[in-house]
């Protein structure tokens, strides 16, 4: 933190800080909708950027600027998931896109409510999720309910999406809950709406962060509770570099673009 406004605590200054990646306040104003710095608001390839206050987070960590980094959007939106899921340590849950940066965050939080995690991921990337916490690896495309049985899971935190989504609700529990904040692998569904309610399962689309969903996330950090999972580091100059990279997909957790570089 270089510089604080009128009203804002000065001892901030000089302190490394967390943004909050979901903006609710912005120019002493509440949002209508939050905005997100790099999509409604510039400042994601920035060497200095402004936030209202209360979304600036100190932080008390050993960790490298480039290790806090890969921290706020990707954890932050897993913790998100696992808070409206209501996870605790009585619950199995499945993790679809189980090596991306939200997938492999919500591996270790949900390890540090107590719950038993299962991965799904692509046949190279089953150890890596593994050693992310993962208590079972499945390969994608493998068959969910031959694989797990029918009712096998609390809760499913998807991030996919795509085809083969119906195996998900015939896994998931009576009274299960269903959390989504992805669709790589196609947005449009076939859902069959007796599994829905014969069931009596719940849908919680996560977006907007709860509140004490980053301050949460941030003493976790501090306490040590879960790990960077930094595949790789680049130089602004680089970005065309880090996108072929990420495209590739032969990594688990996030790339950071370091502006130090």
């Amino acid at each position: 933190m270089v510089d604080v406004g009128e009203e804002a605590d000065p001892g901030l200054i000089g302190k490394r800080v967390l943004v909050e990646p979901c903006l609710k306040e912005a120019n002493g104003e509440p949002l209508i909708s939050p905005w997100y710095i790099g999509s409604e608001c510039d400042g994601g390839f920035a060497d200095y950027v402004t936030v209202a206050a209360r979304h600036a987070y100190a932080i008390d960590s050993s960790l490298s600027d480039a290790e806090l980094a890969s921290f706020p959007c990707s954890y932050s939106t897993a913790e998100n998931m696992l808070t409206r899921a209501q996870v605790t340590e009585n619950d199995t849950l499945l993790i679809t896109g189980a090596s991306g940066g939200v997938g492999s965050a919500a591996i270790q939080l949900a390890k540090t409510r107590g719950a038993r995690v299962i991965a799904v991921a692509g046949s190279k990337k089953q150890q890596s999720v593994l050693d992310a916490g993962a208590d079972q690896a499945i390969v994608r495309g493998d068959g969910l309910d031959a694989v797990l049985g029918e009712n096998a899971v609390d809760v499913v935190v998807d991030l996919v999406g795509g085809q083969d989504w119906p195996q998900l609700l015939t896994i998931l529990r009576p009274f299960g809950r269903y959390a989504v904040s992805g669709a790589i692998a196609g947005p449009i569904v076939e859902l069959d709406l007796r599994t829905l309610y014969l069931k009596d399962q719940r849908f919680l689309g996560c977006t907007v962060l709860d509140d004490g969903v980053f301050g949460r996330l941030v003493g976790l950090i501090e306490q040590g509770d879960i790990k960077p999972l930094l595949a790789g580091c680049f130089a602004l100059e680089s970005l065309a570099e880090a996108q072929a990279f990420f495209l590739d997909e032969h990594f688990t957790g996030k790339l950071v673009v370091d502006m130090a570089l």
